[in-house]
């Protein structure tokens, strides 16, 4: 994967949604960069309120699985 090109973008994590699987979850996180913007994400892992996620692509926003 060629990552010369990728801008890195920082998130915190706001809120846990929900589970989706046994491994995953849905978050809503907001980005760190100064905007007041937030987005929905499925993630790995456990997750919790205040975790900063590192998102290599950030204009995808996830489903309402729900």
């Amino acid at each position: 994967m060629d990552t010369s090109h990728v801008q890195i973008k920082l998130a915190r994590v706001i809120k846990v949604l929900g589970r989706t699987s046994s491994q995953g979850c849905t978050v809503l996180v907001e980005f760190m960069d100064g905007t007041s913007c937030s987005i929905i994400r499925n993630v790995k892992g456990p997750m919790h309120k205040g975790d900063v996620l590192t998102l290599l692509e950030s204009e995808r926003e996830a489903r309402r699985l729900c």
